[in-house]
């Protein structure tokens, strides 16, 4: 019969390896975040370009997981203009404009390269 007997812990290797994991994969999200910005602004209704080019990402790091968020800043009287292009918004004159899904479509296939690259990491 064969014992072992471990003194200690491995606190400092753990933590060394989860630093090394978040360099890692935080180059893989940043090029998610990228590819996600360059696919909303390719989709997005251009009337001065405003809204077009006010997107952006940000990689926001919580205990236990990580998340991309993409944003658009163009917000003209404190409404977001990528929205209102997005689900519709009422006019001065009791009218409706319809929205137009552009977002979803356009960052689906990020969406899917994410969970192809979380597979793999999660199945080795």
């Amino acid at each position: 019969m064969i014992s072992v007997k471990v003194r200690g812990d491995f606190k400092k290797f753990d933590k060394f390896m989860e630093r090394l994991a978040s360099a890692i994969k935080l180059g893989k999200l940043d090029r998610f975040g990228r590819d996600g910005v360059a696919a909303l602004q390719s989709v997005t209704p251009v009337d001065t370009g405003n809204t077009r080019d006010s997107w952006s990402y940000r990689i926001v790091h919580q205990p236990g997981r990580v998340k991309i968020q993409f944003l658009n800043s163009n917000i003209q009287n404190g409404v977001p203009i990528a929205i209102i292009l997005q689900m519709g918004h009422g006019t001065g004159t009791g009218g409706w404009v319809e929205g137009k899904d552009y977002i979803n479509p356009a960052i689906r296939p990020v969406f899917d390269q994410i969970l192809e690259f979380a597979w793999k990491e999660v199945t080795g």
